[in-house]
């Protein structure tokens, strides 16, 4: 039995996901989560067998955009730990947006929210093995990333908290808006915005946002 810890902020999304994998007899959902802290204290408490519930975890199915820390920052946060969780990243941000990045920063798979269902299911049983689970898009973007001279955009120079950022201000959200998603103040989104602007060479929030479109970072 493949046991499984779902954490996204949106319990929708989580019920969701949780229906998804009910299907699938050889998978367990034995805990859900909507931050990094309520992750921890999980993770802690599977530590200990419970009736009818496995000590540990298989995999993790994490999102990108959390508040407080971003599913980027737990998985940083997790290798740091030392643990040997497989992380499936399931965002709603499209492949050529996180997926690299998740996979460097440790992902066993990434899937697009706005996708099959049953495409969790198979990620799941995949990364459950120690396998990478890839979409044929993700494939396509490694292999044009082996095969092509390499050259950076100007967004691979952000970090993690400064793209989510960047694409979170071209969606139309205001400074205080973001702050209160990701669960920072209004002056450490103003630095990191800030940052963006300095990377990247722009002067205002609209010069962020057509840079934003033109790169596919967010749709038009």
């Amino acid at each position: 039995m493949i046991s499984v810890i779902l954490c996204d902020d949106h319990a929708l999304i989580r019920r969701g996901i949780r229906d998804t994998l009910a299907d699938a007899a050889d998978i367990q959902v034995v805990g859900e989560a909507g931050d990094y802290a309520e992750l921890r204290g999980l993770l802690h408490s599977l530590r200990t067998p419970a009736a009818g519930r496995p000590a540990g975890c298989d995999v993790l199915v994490l999102d990108i955009n959390l508040p407080g820390r971003s599913g980027l920052d737990v998985m940083h946060a997790l290798k740091d730990e030392g643990s040997t969780l497989k992380v499936l990243v399931v965002s709603m941000y499209p492949e050529d947006q996180y997926a690299i990045r998740a996979l460097r920063a440790g992902a066993y798979g990434y899937v697009n929210k706005g996708g099959d269902p049953q495409l969790i299911v198979q990620a799941v049983r995949t990364v459950a093995q120690g396998r990478k689970y890839v979409t044929p898009e993700i494939a396509q973007m490694l292999v044009e990333s082996l095969t092509t001279p390499t050259h950076e955009n100007a967004h691979d120079k952000l970090s993690d908290r400064e793209l989510q950022t960047l694409v979170m201000i071209a969606s139309g959200k205001r400074l205080s808006d973001i702050a209160e998603e990701l669960t920072l103040s209004p002056k450490t989104v103003s630095v990191y915005r800030a940052r963006v602007l300095e990377k990247l060479g722009l002067q205002n929030n609209a010069e962020l946002t057509v840079y934003a479109i033109r790169n596919g970072l967010v749709g038009e």
